[in-house]
């Protein structure tokens, strides 16, 4: 029986045509608009959801991980000889990410409709980044897609080690402050508590730092404790609310570029992260205006995502990427100085991808100093307290032995 589909497609002058056709099967669709010089976009049985194409949304629970691994598989059956739609087939099958399987189902469809893999991948940016599409792209004009699959794994893994380590660098101090925090609340609610009864006892007047924890512990334990806490909740809500505006993101990233200690390491592996996808991208044949966009819009920082867009101007005016970036100032002068040799000697990408490697290694220097620095001052901070907390509940004790004696 036959059934009635909706397609739309691409006529061979670009014009986007729509409408609906009987058929007994998807395929026969297909051959339909492919005499009439159509290349199909989305074809779906009328008054059903799509079964592929943009207006599906794959989400969230796919990782870098999941992308690493599917990208060499890939790489390794395009490079074996397979057709793109068998092993996009094979994939969909074989891959544990269940969101990721049906991405690749859909992408299959597209691909068998006429699209090529790099349009059809455009169509999940939740799950494959606009560099991941453009680079493809370059891969299948150039036809070098299991090259330029294996360059993508290898990119994404270092960009998750680089993750990884701005990470542990800031989890160890939020941690250890936390656990402090929480000891010494512990100690003014329950315990300091039980020391005033028995001292309310004794009557007399206690000793000043004494008195200053029994005071500081009233205060936490009563509603000043809730008032405090009421107010940090506000400050973390107000600053997620400023982050959602344009203009509070460049700030707080302006803020954040500039702190003492996390600001270099934020710099440097902004900067680490700028010339490596930079560097990915040109050597993968993406053109150098493509390229400063896509670094620009992953650069995770409004600040550098202005100054590169700033320095994509400047180059679409004629330019040489090394001026602009000079005059940004966001960069170090030793970038800089290296990609105006890159150009000079018209290895910019190879260039590049010496600096992004450099900066790893003062990345995994600088989270090493950082923790290094802040083990003893969080411990100091830590001991310095309890100890503090203890020798005034004790003082009044020292005393009254004194006093027996």
């Amino acid at each position: 029986m036959a059934t009635i589909f909706e397609w739309s497609g691409k006529t061979s002058k670009g014009l986007i045509e729509t409408g609906e056709l009987s058929a007994n099967s998807k395929e026969e669709i297909i051959s339909i608009l492919r005499k009439k010089n159509i290349t199909p976009t989305l074809i779906r049985p009328k008054g059903k959801a799509a079964s592929f194409g943009s207006k599906l949304s794959f989400g969230g629970g796919v990782k870098d991980k999941d992308i690493v691994v599917f990208s060499r598989q890939f790489a390794t059956m395009i490079d074996a000889g397979l057709p793109l739609v068998q092993a996009l087939d094979i994939l969909s099958t074989q891959v544990e990410n269940k969101s990721l399987a049906k991405a690749l189902t859909t992408i299959k469809g597209d691909v068998e409709a006429g699209s090529t893999y790099a349009d059809a991948l455009r169509k999940h940016q939740k799950i494959f980044s606009d560099l991941y599409a453009n680079m493809v792209a370059a891969g299948e004009s150039g036809g070098i897609l299991d090259t330029i699959l294996n360059r993508l794994a290898a990119y994404i893994e270092k960009s998750m080690k680089l993750k990884k380590k701005v990470k542990g660098a800031m989890i160890y101090p939020i941690v250890v402050s936390t656990i402090a925090i929480g000891v010494i609340a512990v100690i003014m609610v329950f315990v300091v508590p039980t020391f005033a009864k028995m001292f309310a006892s004794f009557g007399g007047q206690l000793p000043a730092p004494t008195r200053l924890v029994m005071s500081m512990s009233s205060f936490i334990a009563g509603l000043g404790g809730l008032i405090v806490v009421i107010l940090l909740v506000a400050a973390v809500v107000a600053f997620a609310q400023i982050r959602k505006t344009e203009g509070g993101k460049k700030a707080t990233d302006a803020i954040f570029l500039k702190l003492p200690i996390f600001g270099i390491l934020l710099k440097k592996v902004a900067v680490a992260k700028f010339t490596r996808t930079l560097g990915t991208l040109i050597s993968s044949g993406v053109p150098i205006l493509d390229g400063l966009e896509i670094t620009a819009k992953t650069a995770g920082n409004k600040v550098i995502e202005h100054a590169v867009m700033d320095v994509r101007q400047a180059v679409s005016e004629g330019k040489t990427l090394a001026e602009p970036l000079m005059k940004s100032r966001v960069f170090p002068p030793m970038v800089t100085h290296m990609i105006a040799v890159g150009e000079a000697t018209g290895a910019l990408d190879v260039m590049l991808s010496k600096i992004a490697d450099f900066y790893d290694d003062e990345v995994d220097s600088a989270v090493s100093n950082l923790t290094s620095m802040m083990e003893p001052m969080l411990m100091v901070f830590l001991g310095g307290a309890v100890g503090f907390i203890v020798i005034a509940m004790y003082l009044p004790i020292f005393k009254l032995i004194t006093l027996v004696k």
